[in-house]
């Protein structure tokens, strides 16, 4: 049985049957798409981001490594996926037309593509977005013309970060998995155990309650590692004393709401209670600047000044809060907006972001708490339901 087979037999039984919204809401979504290509005046848009294509069209694979791309129209929604990934496409998509090429054979991506493209003047992509890739680019330029692609990045984006009632669902319903993930991990922390240990139990505890394939691995550091952004569990022991940093998210229908907590293996010294209390303080004053109309970049510069007092001592990112959404690995952050310095975007009500109020003492340890937040008509609401505690656990 060829691909083609295999897809029609899928189509006959299953099609569509892992959508994971009704067609009202991905009818809302595309109208408010092809409004914005109306006011900017595209006549297409191709998408590659896997996150882009599943908020049109349901689409969902743990296989985002091959090309993959989506072209809108005000007519039609084509999607063109790997051959192993017809099945997929089928049951889980919302589409006019499904294309498939052998992924084995990448040269099949080009014609079809051409052919779609090739009455539309103007033509959106996403020239940041790893998934628009070079070769593929570079081919529709040769044979098209490169002036009729023009960035429309932002397009998107700005339907994107506002979110439906719907997605506001599946992002509890994310929080709810994602608290009990990081409670059974707690539980687990004493001196001798390994993080792998407590990141097993956690991601054990994930699935267990519901959790798809995360777009990040539950996040385990402790001690002196705390103080290295982005390492993560690696087989070391905790030690009496130590902090552990803990982050996770649960995806559910692709949705992740993160969180983020920190207990000691042991009783916390002052200065970590001291930084935990920061943590919280950064978080009380952002979410009071999280009011529609106001700029992330003002929300950020009131958490800075929070912060002036230890700049010196403790690295922060920059970067007091991210949009998040539905997404696939490498990452839970959506993308489409940060609450830091230099970002003139207005909150809306609807937006949720993740606040990564993780301060590191370089060298020595670091706390971090969070929580995923909305934005609403009175600053933001939590999500997610951290106690904004140093949990201190017997030693």
């Amino acid at each position: 049985m060829d691909h083609t087979a295999y897809r029609q037999m899928l189509a006959e039984t299953l099609a569509r049957s892992e959508l994971p919204f009704d067609a009202d809401e991905y009818e809302a979504r595309l109208t408010r798409v092809r409004a914005a290509m109306q006011r900017q005046g595209f006549d297409a848009l191709l998408l590659t981001d896997p996150a882009d294509i599943n908020y049109l069209t349901g689409y969902h694979t743990f296989e985002v490594s091959v090309h993959a791309c989506l072209v809108c129209t005000a007519e039609r929604l084509v999607l063109q996926v790997a051959s192993i990934e017809t099945g997929a496409a089928v049951v889980t998509a919302r589409a006019d037309e499904i294309l498939g090429y052998r992924w084995e054979n990448p040269d099949e991506v080009i014609a079809p593509l051409c052919d779609l493209l090739a009455p539309c003047v103007a033509v959106g992509i996403d020239g940041w977005h790893a998934g628009l890739r070079h070769g593929v680019m570079a081919a529709l330029e040769a044979r098209l013309g490169s002036e009729r692609f023009q960035e429309a990045g932002a397009l998107i984006d700005e339907v994107r970060i506002v979110k439906s009632a719907a997605e506001l669902a599946c992002l509890r319903e994310s929080a709810r998995i994602t608290s009990l993930g990081l409670e059974a991990a707690m539980a687990v922390i004493r001196p001798g155990v390994t993080d792998n240990e407590v990141a097993a139990e956690g991601a054990r505890a994930l699935l267990a309650a519901g959790s798809e394939f995360m777009s990040l691995q539950p996040i385990v550091t402790s001690g002196a590692r705390i103080g290295v952004i982005h390492v993560n569990h690696k087989r070391r022991v905790i030690a009496a004393g130590d902090p552990v940093f803990l982050e996770f998210g649960a995806a559910y229908q692709r949705y992740t709401a993160p969180m983020m907590r920190t207990a000691v293996a042991g009783r916390a010294s002052d200065e970590m209670q001291a930084v935990a209390d920061l943590c919280h303080e950064l978080y009380a004053v952002l979410c009071e600047h999280m009011q529609p109309g106001g700029t992330f970049d003002a929300a950020a510069e009131a958490a800075e000044a929070t912060l002036a007092p230890w700049q010196e001592r403790l690295f922060h990112s920059g970067v007091f809060g991210y949009a998040v959404g539905a997404q696939f690995p490498p990452s839970w952050v959506e993308g489409t907006g940060y609450i830091a310095r230099g970002q003139r975007r207005r909150f809306e009500v609807g937006m949720v972001f993740h606040l990564p109020l993780c301060l590191r003492l370089p060298g020595q340890w670091g706390v971090g708490l969070s929580d995923t937040v909305m934005v609403t008509e009175r600053g933001g609401v939590a999500l997610t339901d951290n106690d904004w505690r140093l949990h201190e656990l017997p030693a």
